[in-house]
């Protein structure tokens, strides 16, 4: 399993210090990274990234409220295939238009990430899980009317906020699922709750073994009431220890 970091876990430190953050993360192990919003700080991140022999395969930005063109360069600049639209409000997951809208409007981004080369994504919250169309959830719902080529990456976390079994919407979203987020806690809207990989509630193995076509797991952390740093390091650890246990390293 390859694992990567959710650079919004440590969005403290990296306006504090980009070039310094970047190395910590390189030093605690990691070789992927997942940036946000990255369009204003891509020379920084790109320099940083070839100081700390980091790659970025996956990144998160606004497709549907930003100018797509703007975001395709910067991530053809850091070596971004994927980009994730990593969050719709909840008020437009509410019915079935708006549901489709949404969906039109990230097949249309995919058409245009797909002149750069790049696929296009999208990342839930809690919301698209607790709402229901058509007696499934938005998610699902949602996955329906989406092109072939659009994948999802699935916050196992969310999902369980949600109400939803997080295995159980792995296995109905089968090869769409190219990317989770993997974060722990006790399953509440308190980001500062959360814990690293193995010490709360989300049966983290089961998670990633329902999610057949994974390609990438991604650490993160909303918020965290430790020290960042050694939260990630915790995760990591419980991580790759599963890995090793499981003949998988």
């Amino acid at each position: 399993m390859t694992y990567s970091l959710q650079l919004y876990t440590v969005r403290k430190p990296l306006e504090e210090d980009l070039p310094g953050t970047i190395a910590r993360v390189a030093q605690l192990g990691f070789t992927h990274v997942e940036p946000y919003n990255f369009v204003a700080t891509a020379d920084a991140l790109a320099a940083a990234f070839a100081e700390n022999s980091i790659t970025a395969p996956s990144g998160h930005a606004p497709l549907l409220s930003a100018d797509q063109d703007e975001i395709f360069a910067a991530a053809k600049k850091l070596g971004i295939t994927t980009v994730i639209d990593p969050f719709i409000p909840a008020d437009r997951w509410q019915n079935a238009q708006d549901v489709q809208k949404i969906a039109e409007g990230l097949n249309a981004a995919a058409k245009k990430g797909a002149e750069y080369g790049i696929r296009v994504g999208y990342h839930n919250h809690q919301w698209e899980l607790e709402s229901t169309i058509n007696g499934t959830t938005a998610l699902q719902y949602f996955e329906t009317l989406l092109d072939p080529e659009i994948i999802l990456e699935v916050d196992t976390y969310w999902v369980s906020v949600g109400g939803a079994n997080p295995v159980d919407v792995l296995t109905s979203l089968g090869d769409r699922v190219k990317l989770i987020h993997i974060k722990d806690g006790p399953l509440t809207t308190e980001n500062l709750d959360q814990v690293p990989a193995g010490q709360g509630q989300v049966p983290i193995w089961d998670v990633i073994e329902a999610a057949k076509s994974l390609e990438i797991g991604v650490v993160e952390f909303d918020d965290y009431a430790g020290d960042i740093f050694e939260g990630i390091a915790a995760s990591l650890a419980f991580l790759n220890a599963g890995n090793t246990n499981a003949g998988k390293a």
